[in-house]
């Protein structure tokens, strides 16, 4: 079967209290966000051996194995010096995801946007921007190659990678053992293509099944009158706040249109017990969303 799971970094607290709360809700896996309240995961050199054991093993005992490890940036910063920064705190978390006890490191593609990692910019679908982006991507799987881990490319409309036909490209360009998806079907909906949304599904998993190593489930849906950034007020990173830009809000899971039964079903044919972990929500809806969660599982023997 499916396994249900979640983000840590939806629980503000320290790591054994976020294991403990996890656990009480019945998961049994987590995406793993390095925010803790009593540990400092802020640098490259912050991550070392000892504490990344500390907290694989603190998950361990409350049976919450650690699925994937979060590395959400802009790997594509246009300034120098900002994508550096970036892109040596991602490389450290590739270098060390077997010591967090999973082999995948996952984020998007970026944008050069310089105002948020969420917003388009021109650049974003040209070929000298794609091909900067495949550098990137080609490095980074490189890289968590050479540690036994393997980079998710998490593909998201408003970035380089962000459609069903560019992420099939991009993994065509960069064929390589350290590059796996990060499936998750609300990032590629667009106002042009939210109402096809089952052709689009079919097209995600007719192309690119093969590729998916982690799942994710929020939710998508068409904006109110609010066309702006949308964030939640949560005590979490950005990653974790964001809820959509413009046309499209992304909810957290049952709180939209996305088809998830059909979601589900073409998940499971190639990916029985893959993890699913949920997301874009706050401390007090879990419940409820693994509730609904669990509920389309089991409707669909999955």
């Amino acid at each position: 079967m499916i396994q249900v799971g979640i983000f840590t970094g939806y629980f503000p607290y320290t790591l054994a209290e976020q294991a403990q709360k996890i656990r009480a809700l019945g998961f049994n896996t987590v995406q793993l966000d390095l925010a803790f309240k009593d540990i400092d995961f802020s640098t490259p050199e912050s991550i070392t051996l000892e504490k990344a054991k500390l907290v694989r093993e603190t998950f361990r005992d409350h049976d919450l194995p650690v699925s994937t490890l979060s590395g959400y940036t802009n790997i594509v910063h246009p300034d120098p010096a900002a994508r550096k920064a970036k892109l040596d705190y991602l490389k450290a978390l590739l270098r060390n995801a077997r010591n967090f006890g999973t082999a995948y490191v996952i984020s998007e593609t970026g944008t050069f946007n310089t105002e948020s990692d969420w917003v388009a910019h021109p650049k974003n679908k040209t070929e000298a921007g794609w091909e900067d982006c495949r550098a990137v991507i080609k490095e980074l799987a490189q890289t968590a190659y050479d540690h036994g881990a393997m980079f998710l490319l998490e593909t998201y409309v408003n970035n380089v990678v962000g459609s069903v036909e560019e992420t099939v490209r991009m993994f065509a360009e960069v064929d390589h053992p350290g590059l796996g998806l990060l499936m998750d079907p609300t990032n590629y909906f667009e106002s042009h293509n939210i109402d096809r949304m089952d052709a689009i599904l079919k097209q995600i998993f007719d192309t690119l099944t093969d590729k998916i190593r982690i799942s994710h489930a929020k939710d998508v849906k068409r904006s109110g009158d609010d066309k702006g950034e949308k964030h939640a007020d949560i005590d979490a990173s950005e990653a974790h706040s964001f809820r959509g830009v413009g046309e499209i809000e992304l909810p957290a899971p049952g709180l939209g249109s996305l088809n998830y039964d059909y979601y589900l079903r073409r998940l499971a044919e190639k990916h029985p017990n893959i993890p699913i972990i949920i997301e874009h929500l706050d401390e007090s809806d879990v419940p409820r969303a693994k509730k609904f969660l669990d509920g389309r599982l089991r409707a669909n023997g999955v």
